[in-house]
């Protein structure tokens, strides 16, 4: 792995969110009320995991009973299987920091949200996922499933510690690898021993990587705005598309930026982008951005960052892919229409 790239995966995984939580009102048993908690919460991570710190904070204010911990943000109940910075991008157009959350450890809204039991819940998800992209990105998840026991705890503590080293250690024997980046060039075809821990045969398997997991997280609007706080807001998930497509990539041929990842994913707003080239489709997008039935991305976030939509997919794969191995996009698109979850 090149070093750019071993920097950028870890400004991601440095990566985190000033949470402002308040105890819900309905729980609070005590005068005063206690103050909010104020916690640094990895991008990476996920918001059940918060339990441990906020259980204790609020322990003496909280009714008796049995705690099931749940999030809502303006009302919105918070899917606790996504990563906690994609749920932050996704909601907050224009970035709300301290980002305030209400914690709840009562009354779990079950025809909302999926059971959540803690901790063992979310390392099953994480793990369900990863077996997810290692099928789209080999046909098979037998690498995944195969794991050790001891390899499986440790690669699940790494994401939930922040050890960007020890996954990468634990993450490499999945061989998932990496795809060629146009920025760098072609890596060297013959590695020298040991030099990166992965012989020949491994590193023409990274290259040749061409299914990517994707997860995109879209929300189709009517009106316009020019502001990121003039954004709407959407209080019900039903308002979301949820599409889980991976993106046809082949790193030899043309040129194949973020946009035409957009568009692959998205063929119900764009049923002719694979008839085109990437000139073409770039010319149409400053011509015609207000055509009234061409859809216009209004926002497109990826690990809080809001990139140019001609840089290379390949760069944006290496260096902004979570720890299961998919790529969250958050994106809202203005357009008449809208399509299904």
């Amino acid at each position: 792995m090149e070093r750019g790239v071993k920097e950028a995966q870890q400004y991601v995984w440095d990566g985190a969110i000033p949470l402002q939580i308040h105890l819900h009102d309905s729980e609070v048993t005590t005068l005063p009320p206690p103050s909010p908690a104020l916690i640094l919460a990895p991008r990476i991570g996920y918001l059940p995991l918060l339990s441990s710190q906020l259980k204790p904070f609020f322990s003496e204010a909280l009714p008796p009973g049995v705690d099931t911990i749940w999030f809502e943000y303006k009302g919105l109940p918070l899917k606790w299987y996504i990563p906690t910075g994609v749920l932050f991008d996704l909601l907050c157009a224009e970035p709300e920091r301290p980002w305030n959350l209400t914690v709840h450890f009562r009354g779990y809204p079950g025809n909302i949200l999926i059971p959540c039991d803690g901790e063992d819940s979310v390392k099953w998800s994480y793990i369900n996922s990863l077996k997810e992209a290692a099928y789209i990105i080999h046909g098979s998840s037998k690498n995944v499933m195969n794991m050790s026991h001891p390899d499986q705890v440790e690669l699940w503590r790494s994401v939930m510690n922040g050890k960007l080293e020890t996954y990468n250690r634990i993450s490499s024997k999945l061989k998932l690898g990496i795809i060629e980046d146009e920025f760098s060039g072609k890596p060297n075809p013959s590695p020298s021993k040991g030099q990166h821990g992965v012989d020949e045969t491994e590193a023409t398997a990274a290259v040749k990587a061409s299914r990517i997991p994707v997860r995109l997280y879209l929300w189709t609007i009517n009106e316009d705005f020019d502001d990121l706080e003039e954004a709407p807001h959407f209080d019900s998930w039903d308002q979301i598309s949820y599409i889980n497509r991976p993106v046809e990539f082949n790193t030899e041929g043309k040129y194949f930026t973020l946009l035409d990842a957009v568009k692959s994913v998205l063929p119900e707003f764009y049923p002719d982008s694979s008839n085109r080239t990437n000139a073409e489709s770039t010319n149409e997008e400053r011509i015609e951005p207000e055509k009234e039935s061409h859809p216009v991305i209004k926002l497109l976030r990826i690990q809080g960052i809001e990139p140019k939509m001609e840089i290379p997919f390949s760069w944006v794969v290496n260096n902004l892919m979570n720890p299961d191995y998919f790529l969250h996009i958050c994106l809202y698109i203005k357009a008449r229409k809208t399509i299904g979850t």
